[in-house]
C-alpha cells in the first residue's frame, strides 16, 4: 500500500507515487478537508433536527475524496455515488445544492455540466456504467478529458461495476475507477464481501491498479495525479483502491454499534486524515496560529451558511413532479399534471 504521510505525521517518499510536497499544497488540502468535515457535521445536525430526511456522512473519508478530486483538471468529469460531499465541495457546489436532494425538494440539486460533477447516484453501482459510457464517448471524440468514478467496496459486488470495468478496459476508455474501501457495505464487512483484494480483481479485467492509504491525502493526490496523466496520454483505464474507514453509520438510519466494535472505531480514529496532515503542517511550521484561527472562522461561517441555505430551500410543488420526469413534458404527462391540479383545486379552492 502506498503511503507518504504516516498517522504520526511522518513524511516519506515512494518512487511509485512521486509528489512535490509544498506548504501551499498541504495548506490547501487541509483547508478543503476541514471545511468538508464541518459541512458534513452541520448536515448531520440538520437531519437530527428533522430538516433533512436522510444524510450519509463522509466523515473519515475526506482525504480519499479531496486528494483525488484535486488531482484532476477542471474540465475532467466526475461521477460520484452519494457521499462524495468533500469532492463536491472542491468542485464548487454550495450547501443548498448539496442539501436539496436530502431535504426532498428536488431529484438532483445542481447542473452537472456547470461543475463537471454528475448528480448523486443512489442506486448502488449504477454510476460505474454511466461513467464507462460517458468515457467511451470521450475517447471516440478524442477529447482531452479524464473521467473519474467514485464508488465503495459494497458497490464493487454489484454486477454493474464488473460490467463497467470490463467495458472500460476493452474500449480503453479514459477512465479512473476510484474505490473508497471504507471496510463496511452497510453492516457487511470486507472479509465477508470478497475473497481477493479489489485492486487485484481490477487487474483481471485489464486495468492498471493501485492500492493507496485512503486516509493519507498526499498519497491519494500523488496516485490519482499519476493515474490521470497516464489515462490522459492514452493509457489503459485505472483502478485505485483507497483504504479508508466510514467513521459514522452508513446513513442516519443506521446504527453501526450493532455490527462493529468500539475498539475498531478507536483504532481508525487514530488514523484520522485531518489530524495527520495537521501534525505535519504544525511540525514543519508551515502555518502560524493566524492561519488556524482564520480556518476556524471560515468553518463557523460555512456552518451558518449551511443552516441558512437548508431552511431557505422552497418546498416543491406537486405539479413539478410531472415536469421533472423527462427533459420535455409530453402530452400525456401534461394531461396527468392538469388533472391533478384540478383535483387539488377541488379541495383547496385555489
Amino acid at each position: 500500500m502506498i503511503q507518504l504521510l504516516a498517522p504520526d505525521g511522518t513524511l516519506r517518499e515512494d518512487e511509485r507515487a512521486p509528489l512535490e510536497v509544498t506548504p501551499r499544497l498541504c495548506l490547501d488540502l487541509l483547508r478543503d478537508m476541514v471545511l468538508a468535515r464541518r459541512f458534513d457535521t452541520e448536515a448531520l445536525a440538520l437531519q437530527r433536527q428533522g430538516e433533512l430526511g436522510l444524510w450519509l456522512m463522509s466523515l473519515g473519508q475526506e482525504a480519499a475524496q479531496v486528494g483525488s478530486v484535486r488531482a484532476l483538471a477542471p474540465g475532467d468529469y466526475v461521477f460520484p455515488s452519494y457521499r462524495e460531499h468533500a469532492a463536491a465541495r472542491c468542485r464548487g457546489l454550495g450547501p443548498a445544492e448539496l442539501l436539496a436532494q436530502w431535504r426532498g425538494v428536488m431529484h438532483g440539486g445542481w447542473d452537472p455540466a456547470r461543475y463537471r460533477f454528475h448528480i448523486y447516484s443512489l442506486v448502488l453501482g449504477t454510476q460505474a456504467l454511466h461513467a464507462a459510457g460517458y468515457a467511451v464517448g470521450v475517447g471516440l471524440d478524442g477529447a482531452d478529458e479524464v473521467v473519474m468514478c467514485y464508488f465503495g467496496d459494497g458497490a464493487s459486488s454489484q454486477g454493474d461495476v464488473s460490467e463497467a470495468l470490463n467495458w472500460a478496459a476493452v474500449a480503453n476508455a479514459p477512465l479512473i475507477f476510484f474505490c473508497q474501501n471504507n471496510q463496511w457495505a452497510i453492516s457487511t464487512g470486507t472479509s465477508r464481501q470478497m475473497a481477493a483484494p479489489l485492486h487485484r480483481r481490477a487487474e483481471g479485467f485489464g486495468l492498471q491498479s493501485h492500492l493507496v492509504d485512503g486516509n493519507d491525502v498526499l498519497a491519494v493526490h500523488a496516485v490519482t495525479a499519476k493515474a490521470a496523466d497516464s489515462v490522459r496520454r492514452g493509457g489503459p483505464p485505472v483502478f485505485i483502491e483507497a483504504t479508508t474507514y466510514r467513521m459514522a453509520g452508513h446513513s442516519t438510519s443506521d446504527d453501526p454499534r450493532r455490527y462493529r466494535s468500539d475498539d475498531e472505531v478507536d483504532a481508525w480514529r487514530g488514523r484520522d486524515p485531518i489530524a495527520r496532515l495537521d501534525r505535519l503542517v504544525r511540525e514543519r511550521d508551515w502555518a502560524d496560529q493566524a492561519f488556524f484561527d482564520a480556518l476556524d472562522a471560515e468553518a463557523d461561517e460555512l456552518a451558518a451558511q449551511t443552516r441558512a441555505a437548508c431552511l431557505s430551500l422552497p418546498d416543491p410543488q406537486i405539479p413539478d413532479i410531472f415536469r421533472a420526469v423527462l427533459s420535455h413534458e409530453t402530452d400525456l404527462l401534461r394531461e396527468q399534471r392538469e388533472w391533478l391540479e384540478k383535483y387539488h383545486t377541488s379541495f383547496t379552492g385555489r
